[in-house]
């Protein structure tokens, strides 16, 4: 596991595998860089080896200018503030430097850069995330294991500063670690990572934790509590139906909780709406809101947040059988509503629906569901912003500037009641879908009936949740933005 610390760090005499250290496009030399090391990067400036520009990176192997084993030189532009993407390029810049050089530690003499309309704290913890979360790989089920080499850093922090900076430190990892938790569930296969195992894997976690309980609700409590819309799901699989409730304590016992709702379709054929084969390997992902509430409850037990979290996990699989539900059934759902089935690969909302009619026995403060939910979100917003829908304003602005803040981003999608007009069905309370136009509108608006009773947020992570192409792989979104909504919303007073 990645430690990083924060403590005052000598450039020249510092041990380390690698020492990073940034350089300036108008050939001015970072007050780190004294003497023969001074004279080295003005020389490499000079003779063009390095410009300084951000994106510029050299690594020399050896200098005897330095204790060091290796120097890598990064470009940190003209000395006026870096804007966040070039930043952020940076440390992925250095991460596949450290990397592939296989280093077991690294210096990082990074204090003296600045990034626009941020502060040093949140450099340092943004360099924390990042660094601790490039090395994640996935190979659980592979012969062949890849070991992470990278073990340890120090962060060169002035012993004025040591604190906060180490604190920023430790929230960077705390919500990689979280991040870790959730890529790992999302690639995992449908064939191991089922309703059972994402059960089985919360109890694990809250194992040892005073502040963390679970309890797993099976279909026949369900039944009891009919809860007629998720089961309809399930319906056609062997792998029954799980609802996981995560219940972390961290304030007074009457404080009210957050809520945090995860879809969590460990595979989705589509039921009897057969998806099309090609790309459903993939379908694999759409547990990922499950898997990022759950990373989500691992960050805040590691910050020990003064706050009550209630984190649940709707967990079932999606799959056509003799049993299934068919399009055109008529459900009844916990709330009472009755919902006309017109596609059965509109499921998340099926299994949602019911769950935040459970959320409401917690007397919440906000809830807040996590789906990858449609399509249509994808083709709107990309695979750069999350969708967010909210019932209340204020809510979806705080969870808006969290995502700008964490540099997870969501984007204010509309609610308004016109949207609703396309859920109308002739046969019964409500239709789980309302045609191609602004899909991804209506299945919010869907949601929306069952949450008129509390602050509800929803996020749509379908274009977020997971990549696809040479890189595919889950995500770990949008653990970040929840968890600096958690910190801010504990720390408000």
């Amino acid at each position: 596991m990645l430690t990083i610390s924060s403590q005052p760090a000598n450039a020249i005499t510092c041990k380390t595998a690698c020492l990073v250290l940034p350089v300036f496009s108008k050939k001015q030399v970072s007050g780190h860089a004294s003497g023969e090391l001074g004279k080295l990067v003005s020389h490499l400036q000079k003779r063009g080896d390095i410009a300084g520009k951000p994106g510029d990176s050299l690594l020399l192997p050896h200098t005897d200018a330095i204790a060091a084993d290796r120097l890598l030189l990064v470009g940190a532009g003209d000395g006026t503030a870096l804007t966040r993407g070039q930043y952020l390029a940076m440390l992925n810049n250095i991460a596949d430097h450290l990397h592939k050089m296989r280093a077991r530690d690294a210096v990082l003499m990074l204090d003296e850069i600045r990034v626009q309309e941020r502060d040093a704290s949140w450099c340092a913890e943004i360099a924390s995330r990042q660094l601790s979360n490039s090395g994640y790989h996935f190979d659980t089920l592979k012969k062949d294991k890849k070991p992470v080499t990278l073990q340890k850093l120090v962060w060169h922090t002035d012993s004025k500063k040591q604190k906060p900076i180490a604190q920023a430190l430790a929230r960077g990892l705390a919500i990689a670690s979280g991040m870790a938790l959730a890529r790992e569930l999302g690639n995992l296969p449908g064939n191991v990572c089922t309703p059972g195992y994402l059960a089985t894997q919360a109890q694990q976690l809250a194992r040892g934790k005073k502040k963390l309980s679970v309890t797993v609700l099976d279909e026949k409590q369900m039944r009891a509590l009919k809860m007629g819309s998720l089961l309809s799901v399930s319906a056609g699989s062997d792998e029954p139906a799980k609802l996981v409730i995560m219940d972390y304590q961290g304030s007074a016992k009457n404080a009210k909780p957050i809520v945090l709702v995860g879809k969590g379709i460990t595979f989705d054929t589509g039921g009897i709406s057969l998806k099309p084969g090609a790309g459903m390997e993939e379908m694999k992902f759409d547990m990922c809101g499950a898997a990022s509430v759950m990373g989500v409850m691992q960050s805040i037990a590691e910050l020990q947040l003064p706050l009550n979290v209630i984190g649940m996990l709707v967990c079932a699989e999606n799959m056509p059988s003799g049993r299934a539900t068919k399009p055109g059934d008529i459900v009844t759902s916990m709330s009472g509503k009755t919902i006309e089935v017109i596609n059965t690969d509109a499921e998340g909302r099926l299994v949602l629906c019911d769950a935040l009619t459970y959320a409401e026995r917690f007397k919440p403060a906000a809830v807040i569901d996590i789906a990858t939910l449609t399509g249509a979100c994808v083709i709107a917003l990309g695979n750069h912003a999350s969708g967010l829908y909210s019932n209340r304003d204020e809510l979806g602005e705080q969870l808006f500037k969290a995502g700008i803040q964490a540099e997870d981003k969501a984007w204010r999608m509309p609610l308004w009641e016109e949207y609703q007009q396309q859920l109308k069905s002739p046969y019964a309370d409500v239709a789980n879908v309302g045609g191609r136009n602004a899909g991804s509108v209506t299945a919010a608006c869907f949601l929306a009936r069952f949450t008129e009773n509390y602050p509800w947020a929803h996020l749509d992570i379908a274009g977020t949740a997971w990549n696809s192409g040479g890189h595919k792989g889950a995500t770990g979104r949008p653990v970040p933005l929840l968890v600096k909504f958690l910190l801010d919303y504990a720390h408000a007073d």
